[in-house]
């Protein structure tokens, strides 16, 4: 191999000049002859990685493949972990898995978590999440991880799509054991908050979303709010701690910052030849989780078979959940909206508010005591009634300046103002109707005696 025009192209790599690098491990490749067993390999996975960067995956592939089909060349793992990337960025998510398989079964391979994550991250776009779980959990306990972080907060997403929160609390409480970015470590107090809710935890999840926006950083998204407030509302209440989980509000949606495939963006680094590793993937995340929650304890997420999980994927637990209890909670909702306005038309008829109020009804006599025989209680004769009209004044306004309210009896205080003379006052008692009032009484009134 030229080993200065090699350097060179290194060093261009180095700068970012990726169509520099690209054509001048173009022509180390020209010098067939004087290539040692391997060195193609490398040439070829240099400039797959090149082409990465461009965003010229269809290309980059075709580089990975030549440098695969060098027998000599033993970085065939971190060759096909770059040709699933490149292929996830064509949205050929099928070829993508299988490269990462490819990778992840070769022996020589020392990073297999990074497979395992992107593989992840790939089966979450296709909404495998079962299979997408198995892929992280292998990339939490691979040894050689040096961050198992990643993979279990992207396990907790999946835990959360399997309808599993306590699982998910479990991924995520052991994700804080780790260091990260404040930015992270918010949104991931954000998500515990929303497993927690699920799982009828109330107080914790209040505490953890309120850990998430502590430093007045992070905003939580629409979905974490509502379950924010649910906690509040629920340790408000005195039941912080439910016997039942409760249902999120939402559907699946499991956006996240970046699982976006179809940009450089999303697959930052190709993995390089061995001796230039980068450790730096991407993460997966989540807002809103299906409804409903499967009970397990807080270690079962490392010991849940690959067989529960292939079950949970094809819709089995949640064709079984779907809708249980549905009715019911339905019924509870209504029964205690109920029973709210029950209290509350309780405590108003006992403070002595109804319907027609007072006001209306003295409104009715006065402005026309000729027909307002229907505004006087069934105790009052019709004589009497007629004598309590005879004493209203005609006038040109009409005011109602109190009432004393009560349970079974209330006064009103009407001032009538004439067309010609002084306002004139009156004293009208009121009995209760029903959940109404009529009157009983009409006397002329002398605040100046009273």
């Amino acid at each position: 191999m030229n080993n200065e025009l090699f350097h060179q192209a290194n060093a261009m790599v180095a700068a970012k000049d990726y169509d520099t690098a690209l054509r001048l491990y173009s022509s180390c490749l020209g010098d067939e002859a004087g290539l040692e067993p391997g060195e193609m390999g490398l040439l070829h996975h240099r400039r797959g990685n090149c082409l990465i960067k461009m965003k010229r995956y269809a290309e980059a592939i075709e580089a990975y493949a030549q440098a695969t089909a060098d027998a000599a060349y033993d970085a065939a793992g971190a060759v096909n972990y770059n040709n699933g990337m490149a292929h996830a960025a064509l949205h050929d998510f099928d070829e993508a898995v299988r490269h990462f398989e490819i990778a992840i079964s070769n022996r020589s391979y020392s990073t297999p978590y990074k497979a395992y994550l992107a593989m992840g991250n790939v089966l979450l776009k296709q909404g495998k999440s079962a299979e997408a779980g198995v892929a992280f959990r292998e990339a939490a306990l691979d040894d050689a991880n040096p961050d198992p972080t990643k993979a279990l907060l992207n396990l907790g997403v999946c835990f959360m799509a399997l309808n599993r929160p306590a699982d998910a609390v479990a991924s995520y409480e052991s994700a804080l054991q780790f260091d990260m970015q404040q930015a992270t470590r918010n949104k991931l107090y954000a998500s515990l908050g929303q497993a927690y809710t699920a799982c009828g935890q109330m107080q914790k999840a209040v505490d953890a979303f309120e850990q998430s926006i502590a430093d007045r950083t992070y905003f939580l998204t629409s979905s974490a709010t509502v379950d924010y407030q649910r906690a509040v509302a629920a340790v408000s209440q005195g039941t912080a701690e439910v016997t039942q989980a409760l249902p999120v509000l939402g559907g699946a949606d499991i956006s996240g910052l970046d699982v976006s495939v179809s940009a450089a963006s999303a697959f930052p680094d190709a993995e390089p030849a061995p001796e230039q590793r980068s450790q730096n993937d991407p993460y997966y995340y989540a807002d809103n989780y299906d409804d409903h929650a499967y009970e397990s304890s807080e270690e079962r997420f490392f010991s849940a078979t690959d067989e529960e999980l292939e079950q949970w994927s094809k819709g089995v637990a949640r064709q079984r959940r779907k809708g249980r209890g549905v009715g019911l909670k339905i019924l509870i909702a209504l029964i205690v909206l109920l029973a709210a306005l029950l209290s509350a038309g309780i405590v108003l008829y006992i403070q002595g508010f109804g319907w027609p109020t007072q006001e209306a009804v003295a409104q009715q006599l006065f402005e026309n005591p000729d027909g307002a025989s229907g505004a006087f209680a069934s105790s009052v004769s019709s004589s009497d009634a007629q004598a309590m009209a005879s004493l209203v004044a005609s006038g040109t306004a009409v005011k109602v300046d109190g009432v004393d309210r009560a349970a079974a009896s209330s006064t009103a205080y009407v001032t009538v103002t004439p067309k010609d003379g002084a306002d004139v006052q009156y004293k009208v008692g009121m009995v209760r109707d029903g959940i109404g009032w009529k009157i009983s009484s009409v006397e002329l009134y002398f605040a100046s005696q009273n």
